[in-house]
């Protein structure tokens, strides 16, 4: 509805104005939320820096730690204990909320509780330390890789609500509250211009009724 589309009543002018209190409300209560949105992203984002060097260097040190099983022992042996480490994984994803936001957070209970020795299945005797170091460090890639998926979920639907907020904070100030604004000065020229209509009637009208009256007495 336009500004020109409006009744010029005071009525009317006291509901834009309560309108224009219900927008700026509703503009401070969505930068606080934009602006919560963003620290928090900032605050996973570090972690997810961080977690993606840890990582980086993890790789690293464990396809060395593979390079070095490989020379020491063959792909068969490495293939059989490949096969006895492999188990289900329970994943359990809970939920924080953050102004609105669901942010993840996942835990796996096998990988957390569950040493890579106490698997029955894993022969130390079969095995040497060069096999030992490969699998201690993968498994502790995995965990990592599942940590870091956590936290890039987390970001992106962080960066999600907080271009939804940043539209209606925008929306608000740039097209709603100035149409209000606007809508008020029409009303409030409008009545003004009938007042003075008014007050310029009811002074001819008096001139008119005074004139009358002293043709009459006279």
């Amino acid at each position: 509805m336009g500004a020109n589309d409006v009744n010029p009543t005071r009525m009317e002018l006291i509901k834009t104005k309560d309108r224009i209190k219900l927008a700026q409300k509703g503009h401070k209560l969505l930068k606080q939320k934009r602006d919560a949105l963003i620290l928090e992203f900032f605050k996973i984002l570090k972690k997810a820096q961080d977690l993606r060097g840890e990582l980086s260097q993890k790789m690293a040190q464990g396809y060395k730690s593979l390079a070095l099983a490989e020379i020491y022992h063959n792909m068969q042996e490495l293939s059989k204990v490949s096969q006895d480490l492999r188990k289900d994984i329970t994943v359990n994803v809970e939920v924080r909320n953050v102004m609105g936001v669901k942010i993840p957070n996942i835990t796996t209970e096998d990988i957390d509780k569950t040493h890579f020795l106490d698997i029955p299945t894993y022969s130390v005797a079969g095995t040497s330390a060069k096999i030992d170091a490969a699998v201690e460090d993968f498994s502790d890639i995995l965990e990592m890789v599942i940590k870091l998926a956590e936290t890039e979920t987390a970001m992106k639907r962080l960066i999600i609500e907080i271009e939804k907020t940043k539209r209606r904070v925008n929306a608000l100030e740039f097209v709603v509250m100035p149409r209000l604004e606007d809508q008020k000065r029409m009303i409030t020229f409008t009545l003004e211009e009938m007042e003075r209509d008014s007050f310029v009637s009811l002074k001819a009208i008096k001139r008119r009724l005074d004139k009358e009256k002293k043709e009459a007495a006279s």
